[in-house]
């Protein structure tokens, strides 16, 4: 089990789900993790159970991935406050109402693509600008990134572009380790709040593994790419998917 000890590593999305599962395994191998979220409580939450847990001085704070300038900005400050970043999870997501993509809004196609791509994007680029040889970077990708899924174009649409920034951002950066993660069915606030809209649980049939994915499953797929035990894995985007893809 690799040790964090004296890492410091950011995280979006960081208040429940994967954010948190992969900020608590952190903290338990010692790293010092600074969390993002919109949601305020369940931040402070995060932090209180980052602390019982142990690590460094854990910190919170309130990013909208969507605002490039505020996500700069919180990079900076936490390359200010701690004189570097180690490392970086972004995890930061949103699925919309689901349409067939001749019925799809314009506004839903463009808020999905802000967060989930842009929002992406922008953090690659601030973590980049500062991120010494030998840094990690994880990004949220999704099953919906590589398998066509009725009703959810632009929510697959903007995982497939987290993929291939990963890539790029692989090629063009190569001391730093660039790679992303593709979880299917798995069983966080967002998806708890999507089933509960449509009224019925996200299907796992087509996986060979035949039940949702705990957080804590994806997590773990995280915090190995974020580690020294990855030093020769980058570019690629690794399935967690329970054999959604097999």
């Amino acid at each position: 089990m690799t040790s964090f000890q004296g890492k410091v590593v950011a995280i979006t999305g960081g208040a429940s789900g994967i954010g948190l599962a992969t900020a608590k395994i952190l903290a338990s191998r010692g790293a010092t993790v600074c969390l993002a979220d919109i949601n305020q409580g369940g931040l402070d939450d995060a932090v209180k159970a980052l602390a019982a847990i142990g690590g460094g001085k854990h910190t919170a704070q309130i990013v909208d991935v969507g605002d490039s300038e505020v996500v700069t900005a919180w990079i900076n400050k936490i390359v200010s406050d701690h004189g570097k970043l180690d490392g970086a999870a972004n995890l930061a997501g949103m699925v919309r109402v689901q349409r067939e993509i001749k019925d799809e809004t314009d506004e839903a196609w463009a808020k999905t693509m802000h967060i989930n791509a842009d929002g992406v994007f922008y953090c690659l680029r601030a973590e980049l600008n500062v991120m010494r040889e030998g840094g990690s970077i994880v990004s949220a990708g999704s099953v919906a990134g590589q398998v066509g899924f009725v009703g959810l174009g632009a929510y697959c649409a903007s995982k497939a572009a987290v993929n291939l920034l990963t890539k790029t951002a692989a090629r063009e950066h190569p001391i730093i380790r660039v790679n992303a993660v593709s979880p299917g069915a798995t069983a966080t606030p967002m998806v708890a709040a999507m089933e509960a809209e449509y009224g019925h649980e996200q299907p796992t049939a087509a996986a060979c593994i035949k039940r949702k994915a705990d957080p804590s499953e994806i997590a773990q797929g995280i915090v190995f790419l974020l580690s020294d035990d990855a030093s020769f894995v980058t570019g690629t985007v690794i399935s967690l998917d329970g054999g959604w893809q097999a």
